[in-house]
C-alpha cells in the first residue's frame, strides 16, 4: 500500500479473496478447517501478505495465551552469549506460562526457511536480534508482536527495543586504553552490517578524536578467529609503527589478534595490549586473561521477554539500556617506550 494510505483490515482481505470478513477471521485465528477450504485459507493468508494487514494488537490480546509461544530469533549460534539470552528469556517466559522457541538464522543475517505452516497461527510474538532481523521476512515475524534486541531505537521494526549500553562499554574502553597512555590504536571491527557495530566504531573514533595525538585505523574482520587473524596480519604488514592497543568488537576477534601477533612474535600486554567484548568463557581461557566488557546475556534475555510480554498486555516496557562492565584483566597495560 502506499505511504500514507489507510492500515488494511480484514474487509480489505476478504474484498481481495472474494469471502466473507468472518472467514478472513476464521483462516487468520487459525480455526479454518473443515469450515474453510484450504484453498480458500492459503488465497486469504497470501492476500493477507500482500495487503500487508496485521491484525489488531487489542484485538489479539483478547486471545493471548492461545499458544502461549514465543520465537526467539538470533545469528547463528557461534557463542555462547546467544545461549545467555535465550536461557534468560525462556526464565522469565516460564514465570508467566509461555515457552521459547529458539531459531538461529544461517550465517547470522540474511533470511532463513519458515519453520512453520504459519508463525501468525503458531506464535504470540517475537524476540529478534538486529543481526537476525533479515529471518523475519520468511516466517512473517514482522507481522507479529515484536521487540527488537540490540537494535536502533529510531529504526525499530518492533514495538519495542531492548539495548545494552554498548556505547558506554566502548567508552569504557577508550577511556581504560587513553589512561593506560596507549595513542596507536587498531580497531578490529566485525564485518556484518549492524548497527550495534555502527555505535561502537561511533563512539571508538569520538573518544580518541577528542586526545591529542591519538591514530585510529579500522580492520574489518569476519566474526570467527581465523578471519580475524587473517585481518590483523594484514594490519600489521603495512608500513609505519605498529599500535599499540587493539580495540576487537568481540571476544573471538582478540582470540584471532593474540595468534597474529604472537606469529609476528610481539607479546600480550607487553608489546601490544588487547580488548574484546562479551566476556565470554573464552576470554578467560586466553593467556593472558583478556581485558574485555562483560555484556549480562542473561539480563539482556530476561528483559527482552519482559518487555514483549508488557507488548502483548498492553502496557508499555520499561525504559533504558542495561549497564554493561569492564573487566580488567591481563591483556591491557600501559605500552612501551616508542
Amino acid at each position: 500500500m502506499a505511504r500514507g494510505s489507510a492500515r488494511p483490515t480484514s474487509r480489505d482481505v476478504a474484498q481481495a479473496v472474494g469471502v466473507s470478513q468472518a472467514a478472513v477471521s476464521l483462516v487468520l485465528g487459525d480455526k479454518w478447517r473443515g469450515r474453510v477450504s484450504e484453498a480458500t485459507a492459503e488465497r486469504v493468508r497470501q492476500a493477507a501478505r500482500e495487503l500487508g494487514y496485521r491484525p489488531n494488537l487489542a484485538a489479539r490480546n483478547l486471545r493471548l495465551g492461545r499458544t502461549r509461544t514465543v520465537l526467539l530469533v538470533v545469528p547463528a549460534l557461534t557463542t555462547e552469549f546467544f545461549a545467555g539470552v535465550y536461557t534468560g528469556a525462556a526464565r522469565v517466559a516460564a514465570e508467566h506460562g509461555f515457552g521459547v522457541v529458539l531459531y538461529p538464522s544461517p550465517e547470522g543475517v540474511g533470511p532463513a526457511r519458515d519453520p512453520f505452516a504459519s508463525a501468525q497461527a503458531a506464535l504470540d510474538g517475537v524476540l529478534a536480534s538486529s543481526m537476525a532481523a533479515d529471518a523475519l521476512t520468511a516466517i512473517r515475524g514482522d507481522q507479529l508482536p515484536l521487540v527488537m534486541l540490540d537494535s536502533d531505537p529510531h529504526g525499530s521494526l518492533g514495538a519495542a527495543t531492548v539495548n545494552l549500553d554498548i556505547a558506554d562499554g566502548t567508552r569504557q574502553i577508550a577511556d581504560h586504553l587513553l589512561n593506560l597512555g596507549h595513542r596507536r590504536f587498531l580497531h578490529l571491527a566485525a564485518d556484518i552490517p549492524s548497527w550495534t557495530f555502527e555505535v561502537r566504531a561511533r563512539e571508538l573514533a569520538a573518544r580518541l578524536a577528542a586526545v591529542p595525538g591519538t591514530s585510529l585505523r579500522t580492520a574489518p574482520a569476519p566474526m570467527s578467529i581465523e578471519g580475524a587473524l587473517t585481518a590483523t596480519e594484514t594490519a600489521l604488514h603495512t608500513s609505519g609503527p605498529h599500535p599499540t592497543a587493539i580495540v576487537c568488537d568481540d571476544d573471538k576477534l582478540a582470540a584471532g589478534a593474540y595468534k597474529a601477533l604472537r606469529r609476528k612474535g610481539l607479546r600480550v600486554p607487553d608489546d601490544v595490549s588487547v580488548t574484546g567484548v562479551d566476556d565470554i568463557a573464552l576470554a578467560a581461557a586466553l593467556d593472558p586473561e583478556l581485558t574485555t566488557v562483560r555484556l549480562d546475556a542473561e539480563l539482556f534475555g530476561e528483559r527482552g521477554m519482559r518487555a514483549l510480554l508488557a507488548v502483548l498486555e498492553g502496557r508499555t516496557p520499561d525504559a533504558g539500556d542495561i549497564p554493561v562492565e569492564l573487566v580488567v584483566r591481563g591483556s591491557t597495560a600501559p605500552p612501551t617506550a616508542p
